[in-house]
This record gives structure tokens, C-alpha cells and sequence, in this order.
């Protein structure tokens, strides 16, 4: 069967003998109702575990809505309207309502972002600031240790609403939820403590009862209270075709599920050959882009097996922190080391490479120097079709292959 990988404007294409193809997986198909507004402004209607937010919330509150900051695919700006609506016919007047957007570790935005997030309308009609992680409220420490400092401006509100996107996350399970919150609105210093937590086993995509980092933010959340959130599900153009509303742990799980359906994808087996590529461009502009692909790439494949990564970029590596860890780390055990003493934004990625390295060789198709990629760990390939070429003689002419050519939506489970 030949087969087609997004590779910078281009395509990689393979040919696999049909007797040694396990699966080539592609997102599943469903019909959706709503999309957009619509799709939100039905989940508010329609609330999940709470009532109506213009029932819940009370004239005289002081009312801070999280949402997500520029470096989420998050469309603020197609859930807000719906959400100032409800507040306003809950009787909240314009001025006791702020919109937060959670940086995380991020940096702030300009006037001009602020506006592009959440939309014209918002921005004319409420406060929009950024969190703060020097201003931040002390609300204890999780179980795990994790300090509970949350940005005052959400800590001192009366009624807090969360929004986001619910999408995997490679070792929080998911995004969305609580999560708004822890990292979201916290400090440097509590992402350190829960953050370095992903070297654990269960800490991985798709999964939530016993996922550490998970649980240690659901915890912090908690501690500080979210009344209500509004979450999304996304389709591969970052567009919403799905949303919920209501309580922040029970709509959270109703759109992990409803995420589960579209991109959760069944295999019969692990295989010893996995072919992933994030797409093409723009998406694998630069290794650390293309790190989300191999690390849904390493449920599909054999302990001992071969990952095939074809990601063109074509801007390198694509973020100063990741460069420095990865370059100057004499081995992939080291960088795991080093997460688990010191969690780093950037370095993480480095970290989670590695460990899929500690699993399975990883061929790397790109255009970047052959003996620049040998330095970071990786086997180099001048294609996809000599790297499968490799992969057979080592294991065989037996060899089972599964193949990912959008690696970064599809997450592999074993039947």
C-alpha cells in the first residue's frame, strides 16, 4: 500500500507490503452539530452537572474569566460573546467583569494581542489584563507538594469561569479544565513542581484517573474553586465543533470523551515499525513542533521497535531553551535527569524525545544536517522510503508497520 506523509509543502510517500501493515490511522469520522458560537452558545444552554451560568451567578459578584493566552489554539473570541451574554443577563454590569488571560509561563501580550484573543466586542466592553505570577494570592500546598500560588486578580474574585480547549496534552492527559488554573494562573515556581512530575509512567496522553500531574492539578483547582467552565473541542483547522458548559470536572470528562471519538484511535498491536508525520507544513516547520507526533508515535510502537519521524524542518530546532538542553546533553538519559531535578519550558520537550528514545530507535527524515541530527540522538534519513528500507533489514522482513500521517491529532491505543 502506498502511503502519503506531510513533509514540508510536500509529501514522503512509502509503499508497505499490505501483509505487514497493521493500520494506518486517520482521525475518526463523525458528524458534527454545531459548530462555532452555535456550538457554545448550546452548551451553555444545555449545562453539564450545574445549572444555567445566568442562574448561578449573582448580581454585586465580581466576576474573573480565564481564558487562554497566544500561544493556544483556543478561539476566545468565538466564546466569549456567549459567555458576557449570559453575564449580563445574570445582572453583571460590564465593570465587575475581568478577563484573565492565563500565561503559564508565557510572556505577556500587547494591547493589540489582547484584542486578536478575544475578539473586538469583549475588548471594547470589559478588562481584559494578563495574570500576574508576581502578584499572586498563597492558598497552601497540594499533596505533591505543589505550591497553590494563584495570580490575585482570579483568587480574589467572587465567581471564577474557566475556558479552554480540550485537546491531548502529552502528559497532563488532556488540556482544558482545571487547568486554567494550575499552570495557567500559577507561578514559575509551582509549574517547576508539577510539571517535573512527567517523567512518570502514567504521566501521558489520554489519561486522567491516576495521571500525577493531572490529579495534582485538579487538586490545586480545587483548593482555589472554578463555578463554571466553558470548553472546546477543536478540529484539525483549530476551528470548534464541539462545546460544554458547566461544572469543571464533569463537562471537563464529557468533552475528553467526546475528543476520545474523534481522535482516539484503536490498534490491534504495537508494531515494530511506527511511520509518523505531524502533517506537513506549517507544522513541522521545527523539531519542536514535531515532538507531539512522536510522542503520540511511541504508543504505536514495540519496546525496542523503530519510530520513522518525517518532519521537514526547516527552521531547525524552533526554540532557544530546547537548543540549548538537547545540543548539549551527552546522552538521552541525561535529559530526563535533568527534568526530574529541574523542569524547564522548552527542556521538557527535550525530556519527553528522550524518553521515547529510551524505547525505540528514531529515524529522522528532515532537512536538517545529518550529522547535526546523529549529535541530538536521532539516526538521520534522506527519506522515508530508505528509513522504512532500514527498518526492515533490522527487523525483518516479517515486521509489522502502523503508519500516522497526522501524528499529532491520532492517539494510538492497543486493542
Amino acid at each position: 500500500m502506498k502511503i502519503e506523509l506531510g513533509y514540508g509543502r510536500g509529501t514522503q510517500t512509502v509503499d508497505v507490503p499490505d501483509g505487514n501493515l497493521l493500520k494506518v490511522l486517520t482521525a475518526n469520522e463523525m458528524e458534527h452539530e454545531r459548530r462555532g458560537e452555535d456550538a457554545v452558545r448550546y452548551a451553555l444552554a444545555h449545562p453539564v452537572g450545574a445549572g444555567l451560568l445566568r442562574d448561578d451567578v449573582k448580581p454585586g459578584q465580581k466576576v474573573a474569566i480565564v481564558t487562554s493566552d497566544i500561544s493556544r489554539p483556543l478561539p476566545s473570541f468565538d466564546v466569549l460573546p456567549a459567555v458576557l451574554d449570559e453575564l449580563y443577563a445574570a445582572g453583571i454590569p460590564q465593570e465587575d467583569i475581568t478577563v484573565v488571560l492565563a500565561l503559564g509561563s508565557h510572556r505577556g501580550h500587547t494591547e493589540e494581542e489582547k484584542k486578536h484573543l478575544v475578539g473586538e466586542r469583549c475588548y471594547a466592553e470589559v478588562r481584559v489584563i494578563d495574570s500576574d505570577p508576581n502578584d499572586c494570592v498563597h492558598l497552601g500546598n497540594t499533596g505533591h507538594g505543589t505550591p497553590v500560588d494563584i495570580t490575585r486578580s482570579v483568587a480574589e474574585a467572587d465567581y471564577r469561569i474557566c475556558l479552554g480547549n480540550v485537546e491531548f496534552h502529552y502528559f497532563a492527559g488532556y488540556s482544558g479544565g482545571y487547568k486554567a488554573i494550575m499552570p495557567g494562573c500559577s507561578t514559575p515556581e509551582a509549574i517547576q513542581v508539577n510539571h517535573k512530575m512527567m517523567v512518570q509512567e502514567a504521566a501521558h496522553a489520554g489519561r486522567l484517573s491516576g495521571n500525577p500531574i493531572r490529579e495534582d492539578i485538579e487538586e490545586a483547582g480545587a483548593m482555589l474553586g472554578v463555578h463554571y467552565i466553558v470548553n472546546a473541542v477543536l478540529d484539525e483547522y483549530k476551528k470548534i465543533v464541539y462545546a460544554v458548559a458547566g461544572d469543571v470536572v464533569k463537562a471537563h470528562r464529557v468533552a475528553c470523551a467526546y475528543l476520545d471519538r474523534m481522535y482516539r484511535v484503536s490498534i490491534p498491536a504495537r508494531a515494530d515499525i511506527v511511520l509518523v508525520s505531524q502533517g506537513g507544513a506549517p507544522k513541522d516547520a521545527n523539531l519542536y513542533q514535531v515532538q507531539k507526533a512522536l510522542d503520540n508515535a511511541k504508543h504505536a510502537v514495540k519496546d525496542g521497535g523503530t519510530v520513522i519521524l518525517v518532519g521537514a524542518c526547516s527552521e531547525g530546532l524552533g526554540s532557544r531553551v530546547f537548543e540549548q538542553w538537547i545540543t548539549t546533553a551527552k546522552s538521552p538519559r541525561a535529559l530526563i535527569e535533568r527534568v526530574h531535578e529541574k523542569f524547564e519550558l522548552g527542556g521538557h520537550k527535550a525530556a519527553a524525545i528522550a524518553q521515547v528514545m529510551e524505547r525505540a530507535e528514531v529515524c529522522l527524515v528532515s532537512e536538517m544536517a545529518p550529522d547535526f541530527v546523529r549529535s541530538i540522538f536521532f539516526t538521520p534519513m534522506p527519506s522515508a522510503a530508505e528509513a522504512l528500507a532500514y527498518a526492515f533489514e533490522k527487523h525483518g522482513k516479517d515486521a509489522t508497520v502502523i503508519a500516522m500521517p497526522f501524528g499529532g491529532a491520532t492517539l494510538p491505543v492497543a486493542e
